[in-house]
C-alpha cells in the first residue's frame, strides 16, 4: 500500500479517546434498510448520531418520530430521537462528525455492469466538508478496490487538502479509511443484529483498529482484514456462495420431479451429515437487493485482470 501520507498518532488517539467514552459524534448516509439500523444501534449505546439522505421524505418523516420501513417501529425512531438522533438533508453538517459510514445503492445498470453512481455522488458531497482526523467508511455492496480506486481518489479532491491515512509515521492533514460490509438480512428474527461479527478492512492498521473500535460499541464481535479489497470480497462471497447454492437446489428439484424424487426427503438426508453440507431449500428463485446483483460486480471487476468467471446469467 501506497505510504505517501501518514497517519498522525494525535488524530488517532483523540478518535479512539472519543469511541471509547461514546462522545463521538455519527453520521449515517442512507437511510435504508442497512443505514438506520445502524443508526438505532448506535442510538442505543448513546451515541448522537446524524442521518443524512437525499430523500427528504424519508428526512420528514424520521423527524417526525416515524418509520418507512415495516420491521422499524416509529417508537424506535423516537427513542433514538430521544438519545439525540436528528435526520438531515443538509451535508454541510459532515464537518461535524468524527466517523462517517455510508450505506447507499449499488444497483446495475441496464447493461448488467456496476452502477456505483449513489457512492461517487456521496464522496463528491462529503468531500468539501471532509476534515482531519474523520474517519470514513464504505459499508455498500461493491467489487474489489471500490474503496482504494473510486472512494478514495474523489475523498482527497477536498479543498483543505486532506489525505487518506496511508502508513504508520505521524502527520497532520489525514482521515481514515476502512471498508465494512453490511450484513444485513430483513426478516431474520433468529439472529440479533449485535451477534453478527463486523468485518473491517482499513486503508491502514490504524483505520482498521478505528473501524474496530467503533463497530465494537455495537456488535459482540469484529473481524479485522488486512485490506479493503480483503472486505469487499469476503461480502462477494458470502453472498455468491448463497446465489450459486440457490440455483443448485433449485435445479436439483427440477430434476428429482422428473425422477420421481423427494426433494425434501434428500435434504433432509444430506442434513445429516455432520460436516461439509449446509441445506439450501427450494423456492421460488433468488431475490432482495445483493444476491442476484453481486455475481455481476464480481464477473466485471474479474475481465480487469483477463479472468473470465464460471458465473453465467442464462441470458
Amino acid at each position: 500500500m501506497n505510504t505517501a501520507h501518514i497517519v498522525s498518532s494525535a488524530q488517532f488517539e483523540a478518535l479512539y479517546s472519543k469511541l471509547e467514552d461514546h462522545t463521538a459524534r455519527i453520521g449515517v448516509i442512507g437511510l435504508g434498510y442497512v443505514g438506520l439500523p445502524l443508526v438505532l444501534l448506535f442510538s442505543e449505546q448513546k451515541f448522537r448520531v446524524t442521518g443524512f439522505d437525499i430523500d427528504k421524505t424519508k428526512v420528514e418523516t424520521l423527524q417526525g418520530g416515524g418509520s418507512y420501513i415495516v420491521r422499524i417501529p416509529g417508537t424506535e425512531i423516537q427513542a433514538a430521537q430521544a438519545a439525540g438522533f436528528t435526520a438531515t438533508a443538509d451535508y454541510s453538517r459532515i464537518a461535524e462528525m468524527d466517523a462517517v459510514l455510508i450505506a447507499v445503492p449499488t444497483p446495475l445498470n441496464d447493461h448488467h455492469e456496476p452502477d456505483l453512481s449513489f457512492i461517487v455522488a456521496t464522496a463528491e458531497a462529503i468531500a468539501p466538508h471532509l476534515r482531519p482526523g474523520q474517519l470514513i467508511i464504505l459499508e455498500s455492496t461493491t467489487y474489489p478496490g471500490t474503496t482504494e480506486e473510486l472512494l478514495v481518489p474523489i475523498l482527497e479532491k477536498n479543498p483543505r487538502g486532506v489525505k487518506a491515512a496511508r502508513g504508520d509515521s505521524n502527520g497532520e492533514q489525514t482521515f481514515f479509511v476502512a471498508f465494512s460490509p453490511e450484513r444485513e438480512d430483513p426478516g431474520n428474527d433468529t439472529v440479533a443484529r449485535a451477534d453478527i461479527p463486523k468485518v473491517v478492512g482499513g486503508f491502514n492498521t490504524a483505520a482498521t483498529e478505528l473501524g474496530c473500535k467503533l463497530y465494537g460499541t455495537i456488535f459482540h464481535r469484529t473481524v479485522p482484514v488486512s485490506a479493503p479489497a480483503v472486505a469487499e470480497m469476503t461480502k462477494l462471497l458470502e453472498n455468491i456462495y448463497r446465489c450459486v447454492n440457490i440455483a443448485l437446489v433449485n435445479e436439483l428439484k427440477l430434476l428429482c420431479l422428473r425422477m420421481g424424487i423427494n426433494i425434501w426427503d434428500v435434504i433432509q438426508a444430506a442434513s445429516t451429515k455432520p460436516f461439509g453440507f449446509q441445506a439450501f431449500y427450494p423456492g421460488p428463485g433468488i431475490g432482495g437487493h445483493c444476491i442476484p446483483l453481486d455475481p455481476f460486480y464480481l464477473s466485471w471487476k474479474a475481465k480487469e485482470y483477463d479472468f473470465h468467471s464460471v458465473y453465467r446469467t442464462g441470458r
